[in-house]
């Protein structure tokens, strides 16, 4: 027997193992993810809470005529830069209405309000860190880009405050909230809405991440 050979073949072997098995680790043990950018939480937030303020914000206080605009459903996890589940984290999203006017009385907007439109919504997330919301595709309105505004908080953790955009839409190269994220960043607040099996419904997939020193500054 070739005893340098069958050495040889067993160190390969070794290294060959090894390596299928670093490829075979979670993406999270290589490379922490990036946190999600805090960003403005704007001049809207609402100044009372619906009284319906689940996370259905095309039906509102009762009613049952839906909300203008196209139906999305948003999922999402929170998650820490390791990829773990946030547990028992409180999700938060609010946005203005298909005529493009938020439920607030600072909005001097000329546009009609949306009486079935409830504006805010939350999510009280469980122990994998998930939620899920029934909204409108955001529209534009006078001088920013489409977007919904999110708010996340909970035990153990900094509140971080961001904003979600829609991948492709044609302001967003002009908006400058949404310019103001470093270009590196700016992937993690773009969302692809991509169309579901009912007409003019849409889906995406918003995950959130937290910084893991619980200091979200502003990028």
């Amino acid at each position: 027997m070739n005893i340098d050979l069958t050495r040889r073949k067993l160190l390969l072997a070794g290294v060959t193992g090894s390596a299928l098995a670093l490829c075979s680790l979670p993406a999270r043990t290589m490379a922490q993810l990036t946190p999600t950018p805090a960003q403005s939480s704007g001049p809207f937030y609402p100044l009372q809470l619906p009284q319906d303020d689940d996370n259905d914000l095309v039906s509102f206080d009762g009613s049952n005529t839906p909300a203008k605009g196209e139906i999305t459903h948003l999922t999402g996890q929170v998650v820490d830069v390791d990829g773990l589940p946030v547990a028992n984290a409180r999700v938060e999203i609010w946005q203005c209405d298909a005529n493009g006017r938020y439920r607030h009385p600072w909005d001097e907007n000329s546009a009609a309000l949306d009486p079935n439109f409830q504006g805010h919504g939350s999510y009280q997330c469980s122990e994998d860190g998930r939620y899920r919301f029934r909204t409108i595709r955001p529209v534009a309105y006078p001088g920013r880009t489409p977007h919904i505004h999110f708010a996340i908080s909970g035990p153990g953790f900094e509140p971080l405050v961001t904003q979600m955009y829609v991948s492709g839409e044609p302001l967003n190269d002009k908006d400058f909230i949404l310019n103001n994220v470093h270009p590196e960043l700016r992937q993690n607040v773009l969302v692809d809405l991509v169309k579901t099996q009912r007409p003019d419904e849409w889906s995406g997939h918003f995950r959130i991440v937290l910084a893991a020193d619980g200091s979200l500054q502003k990028r």
